[in-house]
């Protein structure tokens, strides 16, 4: 899906004249215009997905304000014809071929813009996480389903059960709005991804521990034993997972995110820590639960960096600053939160001890 249709209704009174020379710098594939009864003109864009996020704030920035003023984005999956000969967006003294056609290194060569991201719009990456940041029946349901999934695969000690309940588990998508609600200063986004997110471990957790306490939990089940074991391997592994998790969503490659909740799985620590809770394995338990904490922290803290790198900020101006001193909070938060962890994993492991000895 390299092109997007913007769709904008402006009321009339905008001096359409003054946003079409605005328009014009960033090389537009293809607009036309209808008007529309009330005095309101339907705007419609064909745009390089590049340039999707510039273009949307320059509307936003230039009629917000005005009454019955709304952008529609739409995916454009074909066009017929091509909106564009591919040879336009490489330089004239290049030899072009089909695996060059669309590069953006080549595009950001021609047009020199700052305002280009490779990757979704900010406007698009919003609409997939906060459909995820709420609670509903579904999430719920999959809630209970991935915990008594993830129970019966830890007990019987049958990774692809346990996988199953990773994939299905949706723990992921609140913990990302969290990151994303953080770095847009978007307060109520942040309250829906952290109801939601508490939600859902609670009732895992509840779950969980009513199994264990009636089922008979054996301590030596190796997949068991393996979620009640943190090292700083596990640190590691959180964190590149959390980055290539957020990456998966500002690209548009969902797929990616099957192997994320794999690799960072929150559900199985979880649903381990119930079970060892459940039937009075209390240590073991402080391990389980120490190793879902770890990827807990390090899913936020590599959700928020990436999204920073991505250059993902909001533009009005209020919540520009209100998204800085969320940034800045959480970041905080969740490094010194990390390195408490951090110092735990090397208690539990005994390595203060061997060094003082």
């Amino acid at each position: 899906m390299v092109y997007r249709l913007i769709v904008a209704t402006i009321p009339m009174e905008k001096d359409v004249e003054e946003l079409d020379e605005l328009l014009k710098r960033y090389e537009v594939l293809s607009m036309w215009r209808i008007n529309l009864s009330g005095g309101q003109l339907l705007l419609n864009i064909l745009i390089r997905r590049e340039k999707t996020e510039a273009i949307m704030n320059l509307l936003q920035k230039c009629c917000a304000d005005m009454e019955g003023f709304r952008v529609i984005l739409v995916p454009v999956e074909a066009s017929i014809p091509m909106p564009e000969d591919p040879v336009r967006i490489l330089p004239k003294e290049k030899e072009v071929d089909e695996e060059d056609t669309f590069i953006l290194g080549e595009l950001v060569d021609r047009l020199g813009s700052k305002e280009l991201v490779d990757r979704l719009s900010r406007q698009e990456i919003y609409a997939d996480i906060s459909d995820i940041s709420r609670i509903s029946n579904v999430y719920i349901v999959m809630i209970i389903l991935s915990s008594l999934v993830a129970a019966i695969g830890v007990l019987n000690n049958n990774v692809a059960v346990i996988i199953g309940a990773m994939v299905i588990a949706p723990l992921f998508g609140p913990n990302m709005a969290l990151s994303l609600a953080t770095v847009l200063g978007d307060v109520d986004l942040a309250r829906d991804a952290i109801k939601t997110s508490l939600t859902g471990i609670v009732t895992a957790l509840v779950i969980s521990m009513v199994i264990g306490f009636f089922a008979t939990v054996d301590t030596t089940v190796p997949e068991l034993l393996l979620r009640t074991r943190v090292g700083l391997g596990s640190v590691t592994l959180a964190l590149a997972s959390g980055i290539v998790g957020a990456l998966a969503f500002t690209r548009g490659f969902r797929t990616t995110l099957v192997g994320v909740m794999v690799a960072v799985a929150l559900m199985p620590p979880l649903v381990a820590f119930g079970l060892l809770l459940g039937s009075g394995n209390f240590f073991m338990a402080s391990g389980a639960l120490l190793l879902f904490l770890v990827n807990l922290v390090c899913i936020n803290l590599a959700g928020i960096l990436t999204f920073l790198i991505q250059r993902i900020h909001p533009i009005i101006p209020e919540k520009v600053q209100r998204a800085k001193k969320m940034t800045n909070i959480s970041l905080i938060i969740w490094v010194m939160l990390l390195l408490i962890f951090v110092n735990m994993i090397l208690l539990r492991r005994g390595v203060f001890d061997v060094v003082r000895l």
